[in-house]
């Protein structure tokens, strides 16, 4: 895919996520480019699983135009902006030392981060995603522990309850890494079940350092449950795509910005 069409291909899924659904002759007059073209990048993006293209336009595939809902399974989450994830995952990696103590929250990004990690054996994982114990313990790697506690959502894969929180209670973590739904200056980083914003919270409380990892589809989004203020969050690891205003106040309120490219 063409440079161009490719980012064409970014933004339209980021005016999505943030519209819930357009149409043709919006997007066309927004690049400035021909229908025929835009019906192009929908049609790419639809075979990609990325969208479903409606009479005249389009919207995210597995939208359920709820207020800030994000509802899709695990599969349909990782195929979005998945390029970008795995680099976010690889960078997330190279801040982790030997001997560190660190806890993954449930996610996709985090699960490249995971991914990222195995064949690392000077090393102690703390997760609450049964995903990620999974691939830590494909190999040899990371000294790995489940949280346990009650798997609610089908094909979350993520562990919440009053174990999980016990459990998380009993490290103390160098850092965790937070996936999440949306984070801005205003509130924080959020998520959207309430259950699993709790575990992110007592992660975050048990942490020195909080890094959160997140495509720049989530930046200046909001969604139900707050995780932590931005006064919290220590580091941001996103893309390219970040928007200039939200980097700017990001960084004016001390949160360090790490860009992955692609």
């Amino acid at each position: 895919m063409a440079q161009k069409t490719e980012k064409r291909a970014k933004e339209i899924l980021y005016l999505l996520l943030h519209q819930g659904k357009t149409s043709v002759e919006q997007l066309a007059e927004h690049f400035r480019t021909s229908s025929t073209s835009v019906r192009r990048d929908l049609a790419r993006l639809e075979r990609q699983s990325l969208v479903h293209r409606t009479r005249g336009g389009a919207m995210l595939a597995g939208q359920t135009y709820e207020p800030f809902r994000f509802d899709a399974t695990f599969t349909e989450r990782e195929k979005r902006f998945q390029r970008e994830k795995q680099l976010i995952g690889t960078k997330a990696a190279t801040l982790i030392g030997d001997g560190e103590t660190i806890g993954l929250t449930a996610g996709t990004t985090t699960t490249q981060v995971a991914r990222a990690l195995r064949g690392r054996k000077a090393l102690r994982v703390l997760t609450n995603a049964v995903n990620i114990g999974l691939e830590l313990s494909a190999s040899e790697g990371p000294q790995t522990t489940l949280t346990g506690g009650c798997m609610i959502w089908p094909g979350a894969f993520s562990l919440t309850g009053p174990t999980a929180l016990e459990a998380i209670e009993g490290f103390v973590l160098d850092r965790v890494f937070l996936g999440v739904t949306g984070i801005d200056v205003k509130h924080g980083a959020t998520m959207i079940e309430v259950e699993e914003a709790a575990v992110s919270r007592v992660m975050v409380r048990q942490a020195r350092e909080v890094v959160v990892v997140a495509d720049s589809s989530k930046i200046s989004m909001t969604s139900r449950a707050v995780i932590c203020s931005i006064q919290k969050i220590n580091v941001l690891i996103t893309d390219n795509g970040i928007p200039g205003d939200a980097r700017t106040e990001f960084e004016r309120h001390g949160v360090r910005i790490l860009i992955v490219g692609i």
